[in-house]
C-alpha cells in the first residue's frame, strides 16, 4: 500500500465515522419519539436514494469506507423516510 492509498484510506474511514455519527442521532430520535412533523419527506426520500447509489458505487469499487457509510446512511434513511410517511399518510387516515 503507497503512502497516498493509505491517507486515502484514513480519510476515508474518517468521512464513515463523522457521516454515520450525523445520520445516528435524527435516526434514533425519530425511532424512539415517532415525531416526524419538522422532518422534510423530500430529504429523506432523496439522502435515501443518494446513500443507496453511493452504497452501489462503493460495492462496484470496492471502497469499504463508501459501502459502510452508505449502507448505514440508506438505512438510516429509510428507516425515517418509512416513519414520515406512515406519519403523514397512514396514521392521518
Amino acid at each position: 500500500m503507497t503512502e497516498y492509498s493509505l491517507i486515502s484510506e484514513i480519510v476515508g474511514y474518517g468521512a464513515c465515522v463523522a457521516m454515520v455519527l450525523g445520520y445516528l442521532p435524527q435516526a434514533i430520535r425519530t425511532i424512539r419519539t415517532r415525531s416526524t412533523d419538522d422532518i422534510a419527506l423530500a430529504t429523506f426520500l432523496l439522502m435515501g436514494i443518494g446513500g443507496f447509489l453511493f452504497l452501489v458505487q462503493g460495492i462496484l469499487i470496492h471502497n469499504m469506507p463508501l459501502l459502510i457509510t452508505n449502507m448505514i446512511t440508506a438505512t438510516c434513511s429509510a428507516i425515517i423516510f418509512g416513519i414520515k410517511i406512515y406519519n403523514d399518510y397512514i396514521k392521518k387516515k
